[in-house]
């Protein structure tokens, strides 16, 4: 049974740093581009950040040199570092496996998704 369950979330202050975990069972995490979504209230669902079974990573330009995707094949885990939040980075950010490298940072691409986990900056 596929699985994706992410940790990390909580609140911080603006200019602050928090590190989400995605951890899969049922399949290998390097066998398929994951990624990290957010959704804020009464917005749409937005691509964060990608990194694929080649280990080539994207980003949404709203975090560019802020955010930061990696994978580690060992624990099957796959990581996004944000630092320097703002308060619009607040949102439930969300975790998916099976999307398409060619529209990475496509939500209706993937195919699985964990249950979120929420992350609110504020001073």
């Amino acid at each position: 049974q596929v699985q994706l369950v992410e940790s990390g979330g909580g609140l911080v202050q603006p200019g602050g740093s928090l590190r989400l975990s995605c951890a899969a069972s049922g399949f290998g995490l390097d066998y398929y581009p994951i990624g990290w979504f957010r959704q804020a209230p009464g917005k749409q669902r937005e691509g964060v950040s990608s990194i694929d079974s080649d280990t080539m990573t994207y980003y949404g330009d709203s975090v560019k040199g802020r955010f930061t995707v990696s994978r580690d094949n060992a624990k099957n885990t796959v990581y996004l570092q944000m630092n320097n939040l703002k308060p619009e980075d607040t949102a439930v950010y969300y975790c998916a496996a099976g999307g398409s490298s060619r529209y990475p940072l496509n939500p209706h691409t993937y195919d699985y998704w964990g249950q979120g986990t929420q992350v609110t900056v504020s001073p």
